[in-house]
């Protein structure tokens, strides 16, 4: 898919709250969402929480995870 948005919108805000809607609706795991969001899955998961969104659907595997 593709977006175009005006030049003084900051893509990288786009893409971290499209990932995080993504997320959060169960559509993408969080390194899916990680990686579209052009992040680590550590980052992902810290910020995701700006965008309304709790990382608390996470399994205890995913969260040991953050390494990756």
């Amino acid at each position: 898919m593709t977006l175009s948005v005006p030049e003084e919108v900051n893509e990288r805000e786009v893409k971290m709250a499209v990932a995080a809607l993504l997320f959060d609706k169960g559509i993408l795991s969080s390194g899916q969402a990680a990686e579209y969001a052009g992040i680590t899955k550590r980052e992902f998961l810290e910020m995701v929480g700006n965008y309304g969104v709790s990382i608390f659907g996470e399994t205890a595997e995913d969260l040991s995870n953050l390494h990756e």
